[in-house]
């Protein structure tokens, strides 16, 4: 009974506490009113399956309703801003095709266009609301870093935190999965293993913003070297130079430094030898070093850095301890030793340039020394790589690869052109410590996938080896033309001097102009009388000059041991033009593959190509107009993939008038046409003799600006091409006197270099071409310098090589 009664309050009180809660309306707090009426989310991570909380379908919310956003033309910028706005720190990639499952209701979003700045995703440009051509298999996903931003615990309301400080599930996302712990997916969802340095993000809090770093040279042997190498770490802080304490210094945060300063790689310098250089002056109170030691503010102490870092700014470090009352108690100056590239290591020795390093990279289309656009070679082809996810830590493995240092700037959207051939590689990631980009984690490119408007470029810290300062420009309107004065040695002592225009063309004008670090050559000057030199550089000291066009300095280049110059100085010295941009000219090798075929032409119908030289020499002994001329055809379309329009070297007033065409020929010989022995022996020739460049056809949003007719302007456009069909005359080789073979097809485009570009190796094509007398078949056409040298190599002797079209 006892028992009964118990049991009958326990209930009793039961009910009466949970009346109010079920048959009264809670009154709300004033902060629980405000709370209520805070905005909504604008944005969200969603998932029709299991998920981690930091990645999702990205859902909008526009005029009360949820929508996703369409996949079109997204890059890691988007998912940035996302990621940001949900309050996480960045974004890791992005996820296309619905990878997190198809949303519901609207597409509110389509080709978003975001700059990477913007608070929210509703600030991005796009179609308008609602505006799209999507379905929701193209629903856009981004994937975020797993921690969040230190400065906010929620993002403006689009957060909502637990009592733990955790997310609520709604709002979580890790990019590590459960079951598969440091695992994750990129956008086309297959799982990778995150670099360890994506897996936890911690943001550098170091109270030291380290601007510039130099090395001091102490030992005399490294005092007298053009390069310098070795020395005692110098940092600047706040405007001001400061040593750097080597407590806590290692191996790794040399190689940081070396990096900045233009090396690859850092060794261990002689520890005694610098501890005793240390000892005797710290003693003496008379030396600048004496005094330093005693200066807190001179003292940068405690740099940790894991050897990765593009910079020192990124790396652990500290000022001086105010409370120490010696700064770098027990310790010394941090020194370091860098290891110079290949290609740098013989300038102090007065030594021919080093050849450059053989490896499976290089840059293309760069201005200047260490920067252009990345180009990989696998299975014998070279190829560009997709800017997607494309950062420093990836453009610094390719800068130490080549033989530079780190990189200062991991460059997208072709920046330096666009290539052409195959797309090797997507989604670079590295760690930083990688021997080469291969090493790196990469996804394979599908063909037809990516276009070459999204080829990554790098631009590389260059070590500083003065040759700056042995030429200059004299007299020009700007700092970058002018007449080339070099500063030479004569007689022991050195002054300074003008050069010789003989055979002075475009090669020794790109050595000269990126000496000076002002880009390409836009034009090779053979007399500067417009220009004023300085009087005392008149004499002619370097003359007979021939250039390769990689030299680091005009110094570097052949010349004549004596001074030899028919054609005198002054009036008539070597002067140079440069510019930032150039334009660059391929040729189109699939139409040319695709279009060839043989006419047998009577000789009536080829009187103009007779008049243009454009027949066989044999032609001139025929009984005209009877008879006719076997003609190899075909199609050729040269495309300006540069970065500034293609131009005659010669002006209008100049231009030759053809009577026969009834245009003006702004260029005497733009291609050379030949037919050659496969051990390279020419049995043809047909080039064009003259052209008159147009753009025949411009992408869409370009407008044509060059025009043959009418005395029109003539030129090719940044993005267009010129366009030469099959059944125009000239456009074929002679091979009337050909016999039956194996032969290579080869067109040069600028062959003499008169015209600038920012790369003439891509200016020749070659086919394999067989010939039975009666039919020709075009095969394995390719850009010059599309292949290895080896698999060049199998391309002449044996025809083993696949096509690698524009």
């Amino acid at each position: 009974m006892a028992s009964n009664l118990c049991l009958s309050c326990v209930l009793l009180l039961l009910v009466s506490l949970l009346r109010p809660a079920l048959g009264e309306p809670q009154r709300t707090t004033a902060s629980q009113r405000r709370s209520a009426r805070a905005p909504a989310a604008k944005v969200r991570l969603a998932g029709s399956f299991s998920r981690q909380p930091h990645e999702g379908r990205v859902e909008v919310l526009h005029n009360n309703t949820w929508g996703t956003v369409c996949d079109d033309e997204v890059d890691i910028k988007l998912a940035n801003v996302v990621c940001r706005e949900l309050g996480f720190h960045a974004g890791i990639t992005w996820a296309h095709s619905a990878k997190y499952g198809e949303g519901e209701g609207p597409i509110w979003m389509d080709n978003v266009r975001c700059d990477g700045t913007e608070k929210s995703l509703k600030d991005c440009k796009h179609n308008g609301w609602g505006v799209n051509d999507c379905k929701h298999s193209e629903d856009l996903g981004v994937v975020c870093t797993s921690e969040r931003r230190l400065d906010q615990s929620t993002s403006r309301g689009h957060t909502t935190l637990r009592a733990n400080g955790s997310p609520a599930p709604q709002w979580q996302g890790v990019v590590a999965t459960r079951r598969h712990p440091g695992y994750g997916y990129h956008g086309n969802a297959h799982s990778f293993e995150i670099p360890r340095m994506y897996r936890h993000y911690y943001p550098v809090n170091s109270k030291v913003r380290i601007e510039e770093v130099r090395l001091r040279p102490i030992l005399m042997a490294t005092k007298k070297k053009t390069l310098n190498t070795e020395g005692v770490v110098e940092v600047k802080h706040a405007g001001r130079w400061r040593q750097v304490c080597d407590l806590g210094w290692s191996l790794n945060s040399s190689r940081v430094v070396c990096g900045m300063l233009g090396f690859p790689e850092a060794t261990q310098h002689n520890v005694k030898m610098y501890k005793k250089i240390w000892d005797t002056k710290v003693v003496d109170p008379s030396t600048r070093l004496s005094l330093m030691t005693k200066k807190k503010g001179f003292w940068v102490e405690k740099v940790n850095c894991l050897g990765s870092e593009n910079s020192l700014s990124e790396c652990q470090a500290q000022l001086s301890i105010p409370r120490s009352p010696v700064p770098c108690k027990n310790g010394r100056h941090a020194v370091v030793k860098c290891v110079p590239g290949p290609q740098f290591a013989r300038i102090s020795s007065g030594r021919p340039q080093a050849p450059h390093p053989v490896v499976p990279v290089r840059l293309k289309a760069g201005p200047r020394l260490g920067e252009g656009r990345v180009e990989v070679l696998r299975d014998g082809k070279w190829g560009t790589i997709v800017d997607h996810l494309w950062d420093r830590p990836a453009a610094s493995v390719v800068c130490r690869e080549l033989g530079f240092g780190t990189a200062k700037d991991a460059l997208q959207g072709a920046f330096f052109g666009q290539g052409t051939g195959p797309i090797h590689m997507n989604t670079v990631q590295c760690m930083g410590t990688e021997r080469s980009i291969l090493d790196c984690y990469y996804q394979e490119v599908q063909p037809w996938t990516f276009k070459h408007s999204q080829d990554a470029g790098v631009r590389c810290n260059v070590p500083k080896t003065g040759t700056e300062h042995t030429v200059r420009l004299a007299g020009g309107r700007v700092p970058s033309e002018g007449r080339v004065e070099v500063l030479m040695e004569v007689g022991g002592r050195k002054r300074w001097g003008s050069v010789c225009s003989e055979n002075w063309g475009i090669n020794e004008a790109m050595v000269v102009c990126r000496q000076l670090g002002f880009g390409f050559a836009a034009s090779a000057h053979q007399e500067t009388w417009y220009w004023s030199g300085d009087p005392n550089a008149a004499d002619v000291l370097l003359s007979g000059t021939h250039c390769v066009g990689t030299e680091l300095s005009i110094q570097q280049c052949r010349r004549n041991n004596h001074v030899h110059c028919p054609r005198g100085g002054g009036t008539k010295s070597a002067g140079v033009t440069c510019s930032d941009t150039a334009p660059d000219l391929v040729l189109d090798a699939q139409l040319v593959q695709e279009t060839a075929y043989l006419e047998d032409r009577p000789l009536h119908l080829l009187t103009c190509a007779n008049e243009e030289n454009c027949l066989s020499s044999s032609a001139a002994r025929m009984n005209w107009p009877y008879g006719h001329r076997r003609l190899l055809r075909f199609s050729s379309r040269i495309m300006n993939l540069g970065k500034s329009d293609f131009r005659p070297k010669a002006t209008r007033e100049s231009w030759t008038w053809h009577q026969c065409h009834r245009h003006y020929h702004s260029i005497e010989v733009f291609t050379h046409y030949d037919l050659l022995t496969l051990n390279g022996t020419r049995v043809a020739e047909g080039h064009k003799a003259s052209f008159c460049l147009e753009d025949t056809h411009c992408p869409d949003g370009v407008q044509k600006r060059f025009s043959c007719y009418n005395m029109g302007d003539q030129g090719i456009s940044v993005g267009c091409w010129d366009t030469y069909r099959h059944d125009i005359d000239c456009q074929w080789i002679d091979v009337t006197d050909v016999r039956p073979g194996d032969y290579i097809f080869q067109v040069e485009v600028n062959p003499s270099m008169d015209m600038a570009e920012s790369d003439f190796m891509n200016n020749v094509m070659r086919c394999r071409c067989k010939y039975d007398g009666h039919r020709a078949y075009m095969y394995g056409c390719h850009a010059g310098d599309a292949y290895s040298a080896e698999t060049e190599d199998l391309f002449e002797h044996q025809g083993q090589i696949t096509n690698n079209f524009v």
